[in-house]
């Protein structure tokens, strides 16, 4: 059963898959601000418990190996009883000790086995674990990473955008106030001044 972090990434990349592309683009969205937002809002807030999860898992490797160690105790005191008890009922004191030296060497195996199995298990648990929440971050980067590509480039086609539309105001402008007019206006005007002629 996959958990709540997977189905949301799932749903995360669903949701980009049926996105629709900008007109005359082939790797560029439009998204729904508010869909996409409350998808990776959710995703934020489920993640602190599944890395908790995993984290408990992780943990349970003490757990494991403690049990194990009661366990192995428990042989070996099992066996010293049993020493004891051969020791007081039998006769000859030599068998007596033979026998309880077998029955505390096998204990002692079997509690070895089974904590060398214990910390095998617990190992294999912890780096399962840790591989499955390195890839799960893993995912989480790249669609962050993608998420913050596709951001920038909507940012610098704005502004080339903008940055177009502002040239062509300026020449605009500068159609609305040729030189030439300029140059005629900033010219003195000649006047013609009256000579009066002789006999006047």
């Amino acid at each position: 059963m996959s958990s709540r972090i997977e189905q949301l990434m799932d749903e995360i990349e669903e949701y980009i898959e049926s996105c629709k592309y900008r007109m005359m683009s082939k790797t560029e969205i439009i998204v729904n601000k508010d869909e996409i937002d409350e998808l990776l809002r959710e995703l934020r807030m489920r993640t602190p418990d599944e890395i908790k999860r995993y984290q408990k898992v992780i943990s349970n490797k003490e757990a494991i190996i403690n049990d194990a160690r009661e366990r192995a105790q428990a042989l070996i005191d099992e066996a010293t009883a049993q020493t004891t008890e051969l020791i007081n009922e039998h006769e000859i004191m030599q068998q007596a000790y033979a026998q309880a030296n077998e029955v505390v060497t096998m204990a002692t195996r079997q509690a070895q086995e089974i904590l060398d199995s214990a910390t095998i298990e617990a190992n294999s648990l912890r780096a399962a674990a840790t591989e499955y929440m390195d890839d799960v971050l893993s995912h989480m980067e790249e669609i962050l990473t993608s998420s913050i590509q596709t951001a920038t480039s909507n940012y610098d086609t704005l502004i080339a955008n903008l940055t177009h539309y502002r040239n062509i105001i300026q020449s605009n402008r500068s159609e609305l106030r040729p030189v030439e007019d300029e140059d005629i206006l900033d010219e003195p005007l000649e006047t013609e001044q009256f000579q009066p002629e002789d006999g006047e």
